[in-house]
């Protein structure tokens, strides 16, 4: 499958680039291509895989996931995906998906969450994480996104993320708004959304989890977050850490509105820095939680060196 699929990129390439189809922009292209794999959508494995776990007794309590409260009420999937992250008064954190299902798999079913977000990404229970996300992304699709900023905490989390979107840093003076906060920006034949904003905020955050062409995997959100800054070359935040929710938050409150298209495919080719080159170690910076002061960070948008 993944061959074909990969086949298939190749074809669209040449295609949107072919001289004698000048008038086809290169994005015209990928959008073709993109309709082509929703005919057999590689997610809908994913989605299968993920209602089962939902309902299958695992884990050391031999339970299944059907109690597990998304925001909605114990065993309610339909319309959660769509306000989350949001705050949660058992574990007193604001919480998105892949994080509250740690939560639920930890205390209904006896895993250790902690020893889960240490797994590599696509690797044992952290597979099982982003299928079970898949199949409740499925569960609301089309229903418009509302996140709630009622709770103190939310509000904190929605300026922190704002915050962390335009703080520059790294070797190479980067930001999430070097490539996402303003239009009509693109790498390769990519387009890249602003996810400051509707329209092109619903067209990024509104899209993951979703279906990686270029690697044949499913990638959640966290996943998605996490690979930025390794193309950044910071070092990874760590699966469900506060600074990812926290980012989460932001591009969710900016999303509201849009219609949920996940779970989606996308064809980004990853860029690939040397690895190691800069000694950082991923395991080191997990599990960063947020320190208030970052509230008081300048917000530097106007600063942004876009690329």
């Amino acid at each position: 499958m993944q061959r074909s699929h990969l086949f298939i990129w190749s074809a669209a390439i040449a295609l949107a680039c072919a001289p004698a189809l000048a008038q086809k922009t290169a994005s015209q292209g990928i959008d073709e291509y993109r309709a082509m794999l929703q005919d057999g959508n590689p997610s809908e494995l994913f989605e299968a895989k993920g209602e089962g776990l939902w309902t299958q007794k695992r884990g050391p309590k031999n339970a299944s996931l059907e109690k597990c409260d998304l925001g909605k009420g114990p065993g309610v999937v339909k319309g959660a995906f769509v306000e989350l992250p949001r705050f949660f008064a058992d574990t007193g954190r604001v919480q998105d998906l892949e994080s509250r299902l740690l939560t639920c798999m930890e205390s209904l079913q006896g895993f250790n969450a902690a020893e889960i977000a240490k797994t590599p990404f696509g690797k044992g229970e952290q597979n099982n994480v982003t299928a079970l996300a898949t199949w409740i992304a499925a569960e609301s699709k089309d229903m418009r996104f509302n996140l709630s900023q009622s709770h103190p905490q939310e509000k904190v989390f929605y300026e922190v993320g704002k915050r962390l979107f335009f703080q520059r840093g790294g070797p190479h003076d980067f930001a999430c708004a070097s490539c996402h906060g303003e239009d009509g920006k693109r790498i390769r034949l990519q387009d890249l959304p602003n996810l400051t904003k509707n329209p092109g905020d619903g067209i990024g955050f509104a899209a993951w989890p979703a279906y990686r062409v270029s690697s044949g995997e499913m990638w959640s959100m966290q996943r998605r977050l996490n690979d930025c800054y390794r193309q950044q070359r910071f070092p990874y935040p760590g699966f469900v850490s506060d600074l990812t929710v926290a980012l989460g938050v932001y591009m969710g409150v900016n999303a509201k509105g849009s219609a949920s298209i996940a779970p989606s495919t996308s064809n980004e080719m990853s860029w690939h820095p040397p690895q190691n080159r800069l000694g950082f170690s991923p395991a080191s910076a997990r599990n960063r939680s947020i320190d208030p002061r970052y509230i008081g960070l300048p917000n530097d948008a106007k600063a942004c060196a876009l690329v």
